[in-house]
């Protein structure tokens, strides 16, 4: 089966073409990073105008870059949310007219369902029984029980900032610039991880959620008394920060494993590209603990369609369409999304 997924979610253009849910035949993002960097953060009505732009285009070239045509495409995909709404119209409105057009089935697919599938990408021959998920990214920090790819089950979540959003805003508190996730983790690998005392939420009443809030008032409160530091200061800096986000990360993400009685633990979103929590996870986790932990080639870790297309494949397989004449985009799509 060749499904022709888009996704449109956030400040990313993405458009992927794979088959039978794990072959990718082709991909083409266009990242809106320069159109939001003066902002310091993504201007939703300017994601949408990129997207609206972006998308036609990124159609014909992953569709190129697959060596195939339209006709041999057989299932739209698309990613129904959570994300900004008007981003994810785009994207479901041109999915929409595909389908009819085409007269192709459609498959609406939940984002961070898709995470934690992509996994599976590229890897035809991975097994995966009931895992722990871990879902990390500028937007989303949450774990989740995952009894089958669309069968997930909520244990906890951040009560304030996603682990990508505070490394982001911390980043621009030390005038790296947007995104600066990517650059702190930079500097940060020729730091000391114990320079800086910074804290780590632990939430005994919720041991499963998370909390970046202190974390990064306590980096404000630590500049604003010392002033933002440089060179080897700054270094030790970012990589405590760092370390302690990870820390969070890693020990309650071993903890869920524990919990549910799983030995596999998936790590997926934008933040699992993240050097130190990579490092973090396959090495530190196993040593620790008897867990099988598996990561996304990082091409797939941020936002992209290949993942909406992997996971519409087993959509599909159990019969989960979507009606294109009323089909709508949701933004704060639950859990439940793709109950038969």
């Amino acid at each position: 089966m060749n499904i022709l997924a888009l996704e449109t979610s956030c400040d990313e253009t993405a458009v992927a073409v794979v088959r039978d849910g794990v072959h990718v035949l082709g991909s083409a993002i266009s990242s809106q990073v320069a159109v939001h960097e003066r902002f310091g953060g993504v201007v939703p009505e300017l994601a949408s105008r990129a997207h609206l732009e972006a998308t036609t285009p990124l159609v014909a070239l992953a569709l190129q870059r697959a060596q195939l045509s339209l006709s041999e495409v057989d299932t739209i995909a698309v990613t129904q949310g959570p994300g900004l709404v008007g981003a994810l119209m785009v994207g479901l409105q041109t999915a929409r007219c595909l389908a009819l057009a085409l007269d192709r089935p459609l498959v609406a697919v939940h984002h961070i369902a898709a995470h934690l599938y992509a996994v599976r990408l590229g890897r035809p021959e991975l097994q995966l029984g009931r895992h722990v998920g871990l879902a990390v990214s500028g937007g989303h920090t949450a774990l989740y029980a995952v009894d089958g790819p669309a069968e997930l089950r909520l244990l906890g979540q951040t009560l304030d900032d996603a682990a990508g959003e505070a490394f982001d805003k911390v980043a621009a508190l030390l005038g790296l610039g947007y995104p600066g996730g990517r650059r702190l983790d930079a500097l940060a690998r020729g730091g000391k991880t114990d320079a800086v005392a910074l804290p780590r939420a632990t939430l005994p009443r919720r041991p499963l959620d998370f909390s970046f809030s202190g974390l990064k008032t306590s980096v404000r409160t630590f500049v604003q008394k010392h002033g933002v530091p440089t060179g080897d200061a700054l270094a030790d800096l970012c990589a405590s920060f760092q370390e302690a986000v990870c820390d969070v990360l890693v020990s309650k993400a071993t903890a869920a494993a524990r919990r549910e009685g799983v030995d596999t633990l998936v790590v997926a979103g934008g933040v699992a590209c993240n050097s130190r929590l990579r490092e973090r996870l396959t090495h530190d986790a196993r040593r620790t603990s008897p867990l099988r932990v598996l990561l996304p080639e990082p091409r797939w870790c941020t936002d992209n369609a290949a993942m909406i297309g992997g996971l519409a494949f087993e959509l599909a397989r159990a019969g989960r369409y979507a009606d294109p004449w009323t089909l709508d985009a949701d933004p704060g799509l639950g859990l439940g999304w793709a109950a038969a």
